[in-house]
Parts: C-alpha cells; sequence; structure tokens
C-alpha cells in the first residue's frame, strides 16, 4: 500500500490470483487498478517466482510460512521458510535487474537465548541449540527466520546481490487482510487467553505495522543502507502491557499476575540505533499500536468488544495462509 501511494509499480505475489476472498483487499487499495499487478508464485516451488522477478528493479521478501501447531514442523515451516529465500535470490540472480532484496527477518533471530540480555543489537544471533532443546513456543519459527536468514545472507554475497535484512519485533496495529494477523495472536494474547504465548510477550519489544513499511522503503531507497537493521520502537513487560490494557480498555478482563514470572521484571530493549542514526524516525507509540489492532479486530469482527460480549467464547479466525485458521479463545479473568 505505502509503495503504490508512493508512486511504485507493484507486482505482488499470491499463491492464487484468482481467490477473491484472498485477495479482493489487494486490488482495492488506492491505485491498484494502474499500478498493481497479482502473480501467481509459491515459496515452496523453486522457479515460481522467475517470471514475477523478471525484469524489477527491487524485491521486498516478506512471507513466511507459520503454524505454530504443526506436526511436522521441520518439512512444514523450517526446510520451506529456508529454500523459499534461496529461491527468491535464484530468481533475482537470473532476473540480473534486481538492484537490492530486502528480507524481513525476526526478532526470533537474534534473542532466543537461555539468558537474555538488557540490550540487543544486529551483532545478536539466536541460540539454535537452546531453542531445539527446549522447544518453547513458536521454537520452529525462530529456528526458520534463523536459518533462513544466514543462508540468505551466504547466497547472495556468492550472487553479488545487494541484500538487506530488516528485524522485526513484535508487529503491532491496524491491519488490512480479512483475517486474524499471527503477529496480533501473540499481541493480544493477554485479550484473547492465548496462555503458550505469554512466555513470548513477558519481556517484549514492539513495531508499529506502518513504522515497519516505511522501514523497509526507507532502507530500500536508501543507497547506504547495508547489513542488517533492528526495527523497534518501543519496549514493555507483560506486567507493563497488562497495565496499560487494563486502564485503555478495562472492557477486557485481563490477568495481573502470571505463574513463575517475576513482578520486578526487568526490560529487555532491542537497539534501532543503527536506523535512526540513519534519519529513520518512528511515529507511533505503544497505545497507538494497540488501538489500531484491537479497533481493527473489532471492525472485522474477530475480537469482541468486550470480555463480556462473548462468555463462552470462541472466536475463529478465517483461514488464510498465514493464520492457519487459528482460534482465539476469550477467556474470563475474574479477579484477575
Amino acid at each position: 500500500m505505502r509503495l503504490l501511494e508512493r508512486g511504485y509499480i507493484v507486482r505482488a505475489t499470491v499463491r492464487d490470483p484468482g481467490d477473491m476472498k484472498k485477495v479482493k483487499h489487494l486490488i482495492e487499495l488506492p491505485k491498484a487498478e494502474t499500478n498493481l499487478t497479482l502473480w501467481k508464485a509459491d515459496l515452496t516451488q523453486e522457479g515460481s517466482f522467475d517470471e514475477a522477478i523478471e525484469g524489477c528493479h527491487g524485491v521486498f521478501h516478506v512471507a513466511t510460512p507459520m503454524d505454530f501447531e504443526s506436526k511436522d514442523p521441520e518439512n512444514e515451516i523450517i526446510k520451506p521458510t529456508i529454500e523459499g529465500i534461496l529461491g527468491i535470490v535464484r530468481s533475482c540472480a537470473k532476473a540480473k535487474t534486481v538492484k537490492k532484496l530486502v528480507f524481513t527477518s525476526s526478532a526470533g533471530t537474534v534473542n532466543a537465548q537461555e539468558k537474555q540480555l538488557p540490550v540487543y543489537d544486529e551483532s545478536h544471533w539466536s541460540d539454535l541449540d537452546f531453542i531445539y532443546s527446549i522447544k518453547m513456543t513458536a521454537w520452529m519459527y525462530f529456528v526458520s527466520k534463523t536459518l533462513a536468514e544466514k543462508a540468505a545472507w551466504k547466497a547472495t554475497t556468492e550472487d553479488n546481490i545487494d541484500f538487506i535484512s530488516i528485524i522485526p519485533t513484535l508487529v503491532v496495529g491496524p491491519f488490512i487482510t480479512p483475517s486474524f494477523p499471527p503477529s496480533l495472536i501473540t499481541a493480544l494474547s493477554l485479550i484473547n487467553g492465548m496462555e503458550s504465548h505469554y512466555s513470548i510477550i513477558k519481556q517484549c519489544q514492539y513495531v508499529h505495522l506502518d513504522d515497519l513499511c516505511e522501514c523497509h522503503i526507507f532502507l530500500y531507497e536508501n543507497p547506504e543502507a547495508k547489513g542488517r537493521y533492528i526495527c523497534s520502537s518501543h519496549d514493555a513487560t507483560i506486567h507493563q502491557l497488562a497495565r496499560m490494557i487494563k486502564e485503555k480498555w478495562p472492557e477486557y478482563h485481563v490477568p495481573t499476575q502470571f505463574v513463575g514470572i517475576d513482578e520486578d521484571l526487568s526490560v529487555v530493549s532491542f537497539s534501532s540505533k543503527k536506523l535512526t542514526d540513519m534519519g529513520f524516525e518512528f511515529k507511533y507509540d505503544l497505545e497507538e499500536m494497540f488501538k489500531g489492532a484491537i479497533d481493527s479486530c473489532r471492525e472485522k469482527g474477530l475480537l469482541p468488544y468486550s470480555t463480556d460480549d462473548v462468555k463462552q467464547g470462541l472466536i475463529t479466525s478465517s483461514t488464510d495462509d498465514n493464520a492457519q485458521g487459528q482460534e482465539l479463545k476469550l477467556k474470563t479473568n475474574e479477579g484477575g
């Protein structure tokens, strides 16, 4: 959407351009009629991006397989993620017109470690041995993104492709898709009762979706941009987040105490200094992120207006390529 607003000619890849239920929100974007075309491509199929990338000057790789409930994560999540980015690198090399490839990485490539540091920067990488040893919630996602980014750095160096990796923290904000974005299942877990995600937001970092989009374009357009860039604007513990939601949205009964999580939990920060030193400015605060997300969910019927609205409550997101039809259970935390 932001690329279209700037006048770029955009080719967006989807698995089925003819599936109007999944592409309607794309073709209805401003300037889509003149500046947007949809191309059939699949990360699991070698060469399927060749035609879409041919003749392009820039490529943004923002999609990844996500299914935290996968029964075969090695073959359903990890391998497809790695092969997906490598296939795109090969397509870029074949095209010979691509000036820059921008890859959306993940905070999960940085701080999945046994002992949390007070501050993380672009030099840090997650500990794969630790991830495999405890297999925390979303472990397969952390592994897949870490291995995929490392493979991409190696491949783009060999093929002499200008490559940039953007490391967003938990992405929160309004959205245009008809179904629940996976990141919001985690971000809104205090509201929807997904307790297995509390470990992720225990000491979490956040960025507004629009700030992240602007960051992608900013780094793509900046000829001085090199390497990895953390894109994160706010840090908060689960206790700080619970207090904010309880104050701003008292209609939701969020817990205030968490088993196994200390009250005096310290904040863990992701430093965006490398990005801001180049002149990038974040526009949104934490409350604005969550207001945009909650408003979008309510408007699309994905979240009730209060805990009391759904006493028995299951809210099921529409199945899409990312959300995998995950259920959101709204719990009543009386006296929490």
